[in-house]
């Protein structure tokens, strides 16, 4: 018997608590399900095993990366200085909670199945890598509150499963109206942005071209490779931020940021280009990141999805953001470019008078999350109200992916106080909602969690059942004034009208 318990205790202590052994039989697990092979089997554990091993990697450039951004931050605007990036932060967390997030992953996932299957929310979350993000703020922020580990696991896959069935409802009257004729949803965690645009697009344009009529030059979507996005756009904010930290503290101060260079003397010149560099590693960090995270979901997405479609046979697939994309490729580039205008006078406005009052943090722009939520944000702005609303929907995502990061640090426990955190929508009002919730602690804390959960789900059975099932379109009274506006031109110059956005239901 003592051998017996000697055995378990290994194995919960060395295996079960260790995130890459526990991903690895996960991902094993969910293939033996399905009957694969047993190359497959040992193949698919041990690459998404490998795949965590490669996000801590990543998590420790990351630290190194952003450690003197956070410094220079600090001294020259006095306030807490935060870099938007889901796959940092979420491997920092590893280090500490780990063990909880994949039990909290997977548990939320098939509950998720479950609540597709017999309720009407009949959608089925796929976008791999925000499966994992939700999961960790969900561990993170209840573990915060200081929840037991078996209830924060428990908590957490309740509280995941809601998101993934909620958002792509609340979202779908607004994505069938962007195309795909409702036979797909949005599965991205930027859907309040979305949702948003949507609604400010039928506020502010219920006339006008749309995006798609506008040519976009070419040598702007290399900004679509992630890699070069983040290193291009760190490698521009830490060289700026060095240079006001070298203005405030003198060369001395500055100088001994960064190690100099085979011993000799750090110079002013060494200083700027380390800060180049610093910027540079960052975008190198994420790169690492995304491939352990893309060599994980390569293996345990597969193993979900063929579970899924046994389980809820014609459900609705939720996708990724890019999925909106061709429906409005110009309008990508409107709302990343509006949404980034709209972070850099929200940041403008938080150290120019928030901060100082109300100790807000300083969001930094990120192009990574501006580009893809903003493009999409771009995309339902554009749909629902053209050009005016690609424009306006991209400047309010962008206002809300500053200020919703900085309020969630609240609920973030020590890593409140990280250089980065979580950059879509839904981790910033779900993370401050069910954190702020839980946060009396114990049973009232978990009640508190649960109910807000159960208030979300709520309100998207609401949308599913009055807004998606009835077929509302929220691009109507757009497509009624343009067609009014299209017959008064044709009656007054006996010709139709063309290039007037008549067509951004089909092109946007």
């Amino acid at each position: 018997m003592e051998r017996i318990l000697t055995v378990m205790e290994f194995v919960v202590d060395e295996v079960l608590t260790v995130p890459a052994y526990l991903v690895g039989l996960i991902t094993a697990v969910g293939l033996i399900a399905l009957r694969r092979p047993l190359s497959q089997i040992v193949g698919g554990g041990v690459k998404a095993a490998l795949g965590f091993l490669l996000i801590e990697v990543g998590a420790m450039l990351v630290t190194m990366s952003l450690k003197p951004l956070g410094t220079m931050i600090r001294s020259v605007t006095g306030a807490h200085g935060v870099i938007p990036n889901n796959e940092a932060i979420v491997a920092l967390v590893q280090a500490e909670l780990g063990p909880r997030v994949p039990w909290v992953m997977f548990g939320g996932f098939v509950l998720s199945l479950l609540l597709a299957r017999f309720t009407p929310l009949r959608y089925v979350f796929l976008t791999g890598h925000h499966i994992l993000w939700m999961s960790t703020l969900v561990t993170l922020v209840l573990a915060a509150a200081r929840l037991p580990p078996v209830v924060t696991v428990l908590l957490g896959a309740v509280l995941l499963a809601v998101m993934f069935v909620s958002m792509p409802a609340l979202a779908q009257p607004w994505t069938r109206r962007v195309g795909g004729d409702g036979k797909i949803a949005i599965g991205h965690f930027g859907s309040l942005g979305y949702i948003t645009a949507g609604l400010v697009g039928q506020l502010v344009g219920r006339r006008g071209r749309g995006t798609e009529d506008v040519q976009v030059p070419e040598g702007l979507r290399f900004l679509r490779d992630p890699m070069v996005s983040t290193g291009l756009s760190m490698g521009l904010i830490y060289p700026l931020v060095a240079v006001a930290y070298l203005w405030k503290e003198g060369s001395a101060t500055a100088r001994r940021m960064f190690p100099p260079l085979h011993g000799a003397e750090p110079t002013v010149g060494h200083y700027f280009m380390q800060s180049v560099m610093q910027g540079l590693l960052f975008g190198v960090s994420v790169a690492v990141i995304l491939y352990g995270v893309r060599t994980i979901l390569g293996e345990l997405i597969p193993a979900f999805q063929g579970i899924a479609n046994r389980i809820v046979p014609g459900a609705v697939p939720a996708l990724d953001a890019p999925i909106v994309f061709p429906f409005g490729q110009n309008a990508v580039l409107v709302g990343f470019l509006a949404s980034m205008t709209g972070a850099l006078v929200s940041l403008a406005v938080v150290v120019a008078v928030l901060d100082p009052a109300a100790g807000i943090a300083v969001v930094l722009p990120g192009l990574l999350p501006q580009f893809f939520t903003g493009g999409a944000a771009g995309v339902y702005g554009n749909a629902t109200g053209g050009r005016r609303g690609a424009v306006c929907g991209g400047f309010v995502n962008g206002v809300l992916i500053t200020f919703l990061p900085a309020v969630l640090l609240g609920v973030l426990g020590r890593y409140g106080t990280a250089n980065t955190t979580f950059g879509d929508t839904d981790f910033g009002w779900y993370g401050i909602l069910i954190g702020y919730a839980a946060r009396p602690g114990g049973v009232l804390g978990a009640v508190l969690a649960l109910l807000a959960g159960a208030l979300v789900f709520t309100l998207a059975v609401i949308v599913q059942k009055r807004l998606v099932e009835t077929g509302w379109d929220p691009g109507a009274r757009r497509d009624a004034e343009l067609a009014r506006l299209e017959a008064e031109h044709t009656r007054r110059t006996g010709r139709p009208e063309t290039g007037e956005g008549g067509s951004d239901r089909t092109s946007s």
